[in-house]
């Protein structure tokens, strides 16, 4: 147990010079703002970074069971019991994040910890940026480089055009001439993804007057969503197959599961 005065001085130390800090005990948590709450007494964590982000964690799950976000202002102080009035020794320390709201009130997250398993202090330097690897937007530019990848022939138009409802990620043309719209997914596809796709499809076909072929390239997609697209008298899909390394993603290959264009446009 650490004694509730060496922790405040910790945490205000490390808050004075903009570190990470972090508290581990036993507390109470409330909330006043939007609307109101209270969480009993319990062991948790608490995570106040230098921009102001502050995390009540309890000891499960991964969201924080309160926070406020970056910006606020947070608070210690050392609260003493009032009937003490000889040894005044500190009871709790009391942990505040303060923000004001567009409308002018105050919202606040009060943490009072009245026994401490840990309180610390660290100077991180991360000043790095998060890249992710394998985005769709990334996926459809490998696509657009080669996309006999889907089928022998086909040819791209454009990248991301824009329809009244959202934006294709590829327009193509297949061999035989036909325009065709590609929507791609980094993730298993489900019924929105199918039902993006023939919105996207539907539209297009509407201000060409001409029909419009419409594949969907995932890793995966529901036996329900493939459902969808064998019963719309249309629509395709193809198994897109690919890897993520450092610094890109790169692409295996693509299984086609689709029927033949003779099929739609005999």
């Amino acid at each position: 147990m650490v004694p509730l005065g060496e922790a405040a001085k910790a945490i205000q130390t490390g808050m004075a010079r903009r570190e990470l800090v972090l508290v581990v005990g036993r507390c109470k948590v409330s909330y006043e703002g939007r609307a109101a709450s209270k969480l009993s007494e319990g062991d948790r964590l608490l995570i106040i970074k230098h921009d102001g982000t502050f995390l009540v964690h309890q000891s499960a799950k991964m969201s924080a069971i309160n926070y406020q976000g970056p910006g606020a202002f947070v608070s210690c102080e050392l609260a003493l019991d009032p009937n003490d009035r000889k040894k005044r020794e500190p009871v709790a320390i009391v942990l505040s994040a303060k923000r004001k709201l567009a409308n002018g009130a105050v919202e606040q997250i009060v943490v009072r910890f009245t026994e401490i398993l840990y309180a610390g202090a660290y100077g991180l330097k991360d000043d790095s940026h998060l890249k992710l690897f394998g985005t769709e937007k990334e996926l459809a530019d490998l696509l657009m480089s080669d996309l006999h990848l889907i089928e022998p022939g086909m040819v791209p138009l454009k990248q991301e055009s824009d329809v009244r409802k959202g934006t294709i990620d590829i327009l193509a043309r297949d061999a035989a001439g036909n325009t065709v719209v590609i929507e791609v997914k980094r993730r298993i596809a489900g019924l929105e993804a199918v039902t993006q796709l023939e919105r996207y499809v539907k539209e297009l076909s509407q201000r060409r007057g001409s029909k419009i072929r419409g594949i969907l390239c995932a890793p995966d997609v529901t036996a329900s969503a493939l459902k969808m697209l064998e019963e719309s008298g249309g629509l395709e899909f193809a198994k897109l197959d690919y890897e993520i390394a450092n610094p890109s993603a790169k692409i295996r290959g693509l299984q086609k599961k689709q029927k033949i264009i003779t099929e739609y446009f005999g």
